[in-house]
């Protein structure tokens, strides 16, 4: 089977309806900001086939990439999706995502992983935390320890290269830090990362804002998706659209300069919660 394939035949109904109505909310979400989408590409990466009687089953990294035009401004936005297919007798009947955006249950516990020491400095860069953003999106560093739920994860590492400083070792109930084999709640957990940014009076300091817009390259953004109180989802400005809406990186399902509603995402439902956080210099 042609992974490429395997993409064409999604659009013709074995990718599941989520996905189908999240797509549909991609285009919606382009047209009211005035940006349309002049080119898209899809390439797919296989992982992993496991061959039973008369099944196929593929695992695979499916690479979107979109170029999108917004008055004078074009820029490519960027995915890294881990999906799953399956072809029966040679027919495909499954193609769908394996990754969940808004899982709250992100690892939390203590495991192996390289002593961090902490950041000096008492300002934030945020041309350096913008830079690690860019440079990690679709990629783990080895210095950190990965998580299958990775987004705050990420979002910890690109403060901490923004001069961010820690505090709190070693209670991992208190504070923002990694160290050694240990790392606070907050550092990985999206609604632990959000409380912290709210009330932290010293070391990471954040302020915040009423509306996205209001928000620069180097600030956080936690999503809600179910508007029950519980945040599942963090991300990083690291570029404004035309109208100066905020484009954000992101992991779990890895992403360049997504637009920040994250409308299209299979997450996302009609009372989908924000908090906008101003990093303090």
């Amino acid at each position: 089977m042609s992974l490429l394939n395997c993409t064409e035949h999604s659009r013709l109904g074995t990718r599941p309806a989520d996905e189908e109505e999240a797509a549909a909310r991609y285009m919606n979400q382009c047209k009211k900001r005035g940006a349309s989408v002049i080119r898209i590409q899809n390439r797919g990466i296989l992982l992993g086939k496991k061959n039973l009687v008369h099944t196929q089953i593929y695992d695979y990294l499916l690479h979107h990439q979109y170029l999108i035009k917004q008055g004078d401004k074009i820029y490519q936005e960027e995915r890294l999706e881990k999906r799953l297919a399956k072809m029966e007798e040679g027919a495909l009947v499954l193609d769908r995502s394996v990754e969940t955006e808004g899982n709250a249950t992100e690892a939390n516990e203590a495991g192996s992983g390289n002593a961090l020491s902490r950041s000096k400095g008492s300002y934030y860069d945020r041309l350096s935390a913008v830079k690690y953003a860019e440079r990690w999106w679709d990629d783990h560093n080895p210095a950190y320890q990965a998580f299958d739920v990775d987004c705050t994860n990420f979002i910890s590492q690109c403060l901490h290269a923004g001069k961010a400083p820690m505090r709190g070792y070693p209670d991992r109930t208190k504070g923002w830090w990694m160290q050694g084999k240990s790392w606070s709640y907050s550092w990985t957990v999206a609604h632990a990362l959000r409380w912290h940014l709210s009330g932290s009076k010293s070391g990471l300091r954040a302020r915040e804002v009423s509306q996205a817009d209001d928000l620069v390259p180097g600030d956080v953004i936690c999503y809600d998706f179910d508007g029950d109180g519980r945040f599942e989802h963090t991300t990083f400005v690291v570029d404004q659209d035309e109208k100066g809406h905020p484009l954000v990186n992101a992991h779990t399902m890895n992403s360049r300069l997504r637009y920040w509603a994250y409308e299209d995402s299979t997450a996302w439902t009609p009372d989908i919660k924000y908090k906008f956080f101003h990093i303090e210099d």
